[in-house]
């Protein structure tokens, strides 16, 4: 990177060294061997706290600490972990933490998708130097997971259920055995301690392909919940929101409160099909309306507020955004939305401006 430059988004160890230097230098607890920090810093790293010297952990994840301390416990063993929840749960956001704290490193990720194949979980090869040489240890080319394994890394596989079946089972001989065969060299790759592996998953969207019961065998399970309350998800949502800002230096005053709280009550009545009261019932759009694409919306409000609008954040900012949010199909989500500004949004007070605002939308 060239310096005077700025990356647009900091890797976890990067973002929050000094966070990580501070808690390594003041972690008196055992540390398994090839962890940076003890299983109970790891969790402060990830929930915050104040530290003995004064420094402030930021808060990574808001919910249960519970949760956490088992996806901490799983990494202790040898069993590899996997984040199982809807898209917008934080797992990525999780998975990327974890292996900060415990590896300081967390690029070792292998991106799962409908075309990858074999060599992206095991190794592939320089063929230029193949031919040139034949089959060599200096030919092969090494996947995350095998530099995962002569590190003593945390491997992070996002999607892995997007990942083809034939494609995931090359993961079983890794997970149970932690070696990697190359047939091709007669040897094989053992894996030194603190290698371990973190996976995320999804069963909502199109394009899944079902993990086989001797794969998840290989995993200890941890489901991430959406937030319990609206209080809890409106606290991410403005903390997420004020870090974007920050990283990408957007000039825009704090989030009005009451704007974070309307967003957030409509993500939630339309995601769990009924009002915050429970008085009345809607319909569900075909879209997840995750606290992610929550933070999404509000992003895109404060940018049009900021650069074509007086610089605050107002209703028709956030219109903008929400309706496309919402609306995937039109088809199908444009009449379900009307329906829910008709008989939910029009009829609340002080929101006849939002109200307004998504109608000349439509």
């Amino acid at each position: 990177m060239a310096k005077g430059k700025h990356t647009l988004r900091p890797h976890a160890e990067t973002a929050f060294a000094k966070e990580l230097k501070a808690l390594k230098a003041q972690d008196k607890q055992h540390r398994p061997q090839g962890w940076e920090l003890s299983p109970q810093a790891v969790v402060t790293y990830l929930l915050g706290g104040e530290l003995a010297d004064g420094t402030v952990v930021e808060p990574k994840y808001f919910g249960q600490r519970r949760l956490i301390e088992v996806a901490v416990a799983t990494l202790v063993t040898d069993r590899a972990l996997l984040l199982v929840g809807i898209p917008g749960t934080a797992k990525t956001w999780v998975s990327e933490h974890l292996a900060a704290a415990i590896s300081g490193n967390s690029t070792l990720l292998v991106q799962g998708t409908a075309g990858l194949n074999e060599e992206a979980l095991r190794y592939g090869w320089n063929y230029a130097q193949l031919l040139a040489e034949g089959p060599s240890e200096k030919a092969i080319v090494p996947s995350p997971i095998m530099k995962g394994m002569t590190t003593g890394k945390v491997v992070r596989i996002e999607e892995l259920t997007r990942i083809p079946s034939d494609v995931q089972d090359a993961l079983i001989t890794i997970l149970s055995e932690k070696t990697l065969p190359i047939p091709e060299l007669n040897a094989e790759v053992q894996a030194i301690r603190g290698f371990n592996v973190i996976a995320t998953a999804n069963d909502r969207d199109k394009g899944v392909n079902e993990l086989s019961s001797a794969l998840r065998r290989r995993f200890n399970t941890v489901v991430m919940p959406l937030p319990a309350t609206l209080e809890e998800e409106v606290k991410i949502v403005e903390t997420r929101v004020q870090q974007t800002q920050s990283q990408l230096e957007i000039p825009a005053p704090p989030l009005p409160s009451e704007e974070v709280r309307r967003l957030v009550t409509i993500f939630r009545e339309l995601r769990s099909g009924k009002t915050e009261d429970g008085r009345t019932r809607i319909k569900s759009p075909s879209s997840t309306l995750s606290t992610a694409e929550a933070i999404s919306v509000l992003n895109n409000g404060q940018a049009l507020a900021t650069h074509f609008g007086n610089g605050e954040l107002h209703a028709d900012d956030l219109a903008a955004s929400l309706t496309g949010a919402i609306i995937k199909d039109n088809q199908q989500d444009a009449p379900l939305w009307e329906e829910y500004l008709e008989t939910v949004v029009r009829q609340r007070k002080n929101w006849k401006d939002l109200y307004d605002a998504c109608r000349i939308l439509l």
